[in-house]
């Protein structure tokens, strides 16, 4: 099976702030960490405000179940509340080549 890479891309809502958006996202580290797939997971953000979610999974079967579980838990609304709604990208990408460090 090919890994697979979910990328989610977005910008914050006005009166939100890096802080209490990483604080917020703590909050989604068990139901992620314990996703049937999941391998790794990065939050990223660049001096253009555009923030990149990356989590690798083990297929796309394990990202789409994750992807369709992760509105209905508690953390959701603030999650969304956090984000600008019609900033939002999502993607799922086979993964072809990895490279990490010797």
């Amino acid at each position: 099976m090919t890994q697979i890479a979910e990328t989610v891309t977005f910008k914050l809502a006005a009166n939100v702030t890096k802080e209490d958006f990483v604080n917020i996202m703590k909050g989604t580290e068990s139901f992620v960490r314990n996703a049937d797939g999941f391998v790794f997971r990065r939050l990223s953000a660049g001096d253009d405000g555009l923030w990149t979610d990356t989590v690798i999974w083990a297929d796309m079967d394990c990202a789409q179940s994750a992807a369709a579980a992760f509105p209905k838990q508690d953390f959701a609304p603030a999650v969304m509340a956090a984000i600008a709604p019609d900033t939002v990208t999502m993607r799922h990408d086979f993964i072809h080549w990895t490279v990490g460090a010797s």
